[in-house]
């Protein structure tokens, strides 16, 4: 099995991505088991923050390192949260707070405008100093509800109103989820190009 740290301390990514990799022989380690710090996010769009994180997870653990930077755009609201996501609400928000402030943000927007779409940027780096890390990306369309539905996902999924299925990100099972999601979409470009790129000479 091909060991990849996840630049991450995020359990429900961990989850997800676990879940997309297992079956193709890659055995993913979340960066806690070995200690490593979370990178400070400078960068100023989720490629950049992607690239800090998995260089970072590299560097300590002499492992390859797959980060994923993602968060929700909200039309209305100017594309915020975007890379501010995971923190809207505050640096040691949780995600029911980050939720309760786009909602709070959002009540008075009506439906016309709650477009919004959660972006995905993946990096995957060889190596703390690799000068060409892989970099893949993927989009989801939808909606902001007016109210939170469903007990799955994490994040802002039970706010994000998801077209095909006429439900909640949250009321999703991960099968479907995976099949539709920002994440999946981006997790897949990524895996086509490693498998390319692993069997080069």
């Amino acid at each position: 099995m091909t060991q990849i740290v996840l630049a991450s301390g995020n359990k429900g990514k961990l989850r997800e991505f676990s879940q997309l990799l297992s079956p193709l022989g890659f055995t993913l380690l979340p960066q806690s088991e070995f200690d490593v710090h979370e990178a400070a996010e400078t960068g100023l769009s989720f490629v950049e923050n992607a690239i800090i994180k998995a260089r970072n997870a590299a560097a300590i653990t002499g492992l390859p390192a797959l980060a994923d930077d993602s968060g929700l755009e909200i039309d209305a609201l100017h594309g915020a949260p975007g890379i501010y996501s995971a923190r809207y609400a505050g640096e040691d928000a949780s995600d029911i707070d980050n939720l309760n402030k786009v909602l709070h943000a959002m009540r008075d927007v009506p439906e016309a405008d709650r477009t919004a779409r959660f972006q995905c940027v993946l990096v995957y780096m060889r190596h703390a100093n690799d000068p060409t890390p892989q970099i893949s990306m993927g989009s989801w369309q939808g909606r902001i509800l007016t109210s939170a539905t469903g007990e799955g996902g994490f994040g802002y999924d039970p706010i994000f109103h998801v077209v095909e299925t006429d439900c909640s990100a949250a009321e999703l099972t991960s099968e479907q989820k995976h099949a539709i999601s920002h994440r999946g979409r981006a997790m897949r470009q990524f895996l086509e190009a490693f498998q390319y790129v692993r069997h080069l000479p």
